[in-house]
């Protein structure tokens, strides 16, 4: 019998809201299947299962603010029959409910009409975007017909309705909309708390390189002319791919530290910094990215940016990362110092890519270069080990083709 609990989301995180249960009791739920969704300071997540079985009664209502680790409802071993002790056979959900914490009452022996169980209120199922829409465009989800699976609300139906009210005259000016774009509720305080339990606890030390980037981004062009335009790289992707390709070079700055000791990881999961549109950061993780092309890795990133921004992360994506990445390459920064996000070890920073002076072989000319800046935990590794992931990621990127 396994504990479906309320998951850490990350490290500042020290509580959560059960938003709503997409499982029923005495459904059949798989590893990865999505179970529930939970609210914290950074958003709305999409909490999966973490083992095979049959969900059980719910310990803990929707709507529900809990502890990190509280028990939320329990996932029995999945039967095709359970035997009561009397010996009569029952199906796995009325097994569910037989194993309910809930205190059973007696069953009169005689009774001369069935009772008809109360009436439940309309459950509304919405998808997590749709939630979050509704809430910012302040619409009612009951006046909602979903379009989705089993009817479920997804974000274009929000939209319709939406529209179809905007469309409608006004009588007063009190029907105005709730503003949208402002920032989530406690995510600066969030952010805030993370990056505080960082500078106090975690010793930085930064390494900062100059990268040429002119021979990848020559061959990257040349590459792009024979796509799409929809299945154009960007420049990023060659250097997240490189970080992932340093990092089995020196995987001392792949891992977490934990009970005072470096624990080094073999899958590589990057968090990807994602800015959002109302304001606030999340990086949720990139999985296995050393092992993903980089069409696959361009696909992987948009739509990691596309379900951060509009609520649609898994709880494993929050929770995954063994490394962040950070990039300003749109923005006017030419040098970024992160602050590594715990109990990770160290976070790469990109600046933008610019024109800049640069000598080779006693001669003066202009490259497209990008500063590359590593912080890392003097607890797990030191300038040394910092050194040389530089030097590899310098190596990779003059490499593209092997990327």
């Amino acid at each position: 019998m396994g504990e479906f609990r309320m998951p850490s989301l990350g490290a500042d995180m020290e509580t959560g809201r059960l938003v709503e249960w997409l499982v029923l009791p005495g459904e059949s739920v798989k590893r990865g299947d999505i179970v529930a969704t939970v609210e914290t300071q950074k958003g709305l997540f999409e909490i999966e299962s973490f083992e095979d079985g049959i969900m059980g009664e719910p310990l803990v209502p929707a709507g529900t603010e809990v502890s990190v680790g509280t028990v939320l409802a329990l996932i029995l071993p999945e039967r095709t029959a359970t035997v009561a002790e009397s010996g009569t056979t029952v199906s796995p959900a009325a097994a569910v409910t037989m194993a309910s914490p809930l205190p059973l009452t007696a069953t009169p022996e005689v009774s001369v009409t069935p009772a008809q169980p109360p009436a439940q209120p309309q459950r509304i199922t919405a998808s997590p975007s749709a939630r979050r829409l509704a809430a910012e465009l302040a619409i009612d989800l009951a006046a909602i017909r979903g379009t989705g699976p089993h009817g479920v609300i997804q974000r274009g139906d929000v939209e319709q309705a939406a529209q179809a009210r905007d469309a409608m005259p006004r009588t007063t000016d009190s029907a105005q909309p709730a503003t949208a774009g402002s920032i989530h509720p406690g995510m600066r305080q969030a952010i805030a708390a993370a990056m505080s339990r960082s500078n106090r606890e975690i010793p930085h030390y930064y390494l900062e390189t100059e990268i040429d980037l002119s021979r990848p981004l020559q061959w990257l062009e040349a590459e792009n002319r024979q796509r799409s335009i929809r299945e154009r790289i960007l420049p990023v992707v060659l250097l997240v791919k490189a970080v992932a390709k340093a990092l089995r070079d020196v995987p001392e700055l792949n891992g977490y530290w934990l009970d005072n000791q470096l624990q080094i990881q073999p899958d590589i999961h990057i968090g990807f910094a994602v800015a959002l549109r109302e304001g606030g950061l999340i990086a949720p993780a990139l999985h296995g990215v050393d092992q993903l092309s980089l069409p696959a890795l361009m696909a992987a990133i948009g739509d990691l940016i596309d379900r951060t921004r509009t609520g649609r992360l898994r709880g494993s994506e929050m929770t995954d990362a063994t490394i962040s990445v950070t990039n300003l390459g749109d923005r006017g920064a030419r040098t970024v110092f992160g602050v590594i996000y715990p109990p990770q070890v160290a976070l790469v920073a990109f600046g933008r890519i610019m024109e800049r002076p640069w000598a080779e072989g006693g001669m003066l000319g202009v490259r497209r270069c990008v500063t590359a800046t590593l912080a890392a935990d003097h607890r797990a590794t030191d300038g040394h080990c910092g050194s040389q992931f530089l030097e590899a990621l310098n190596r990779h990127l003059q490499q593209p083709e092997g990327l």
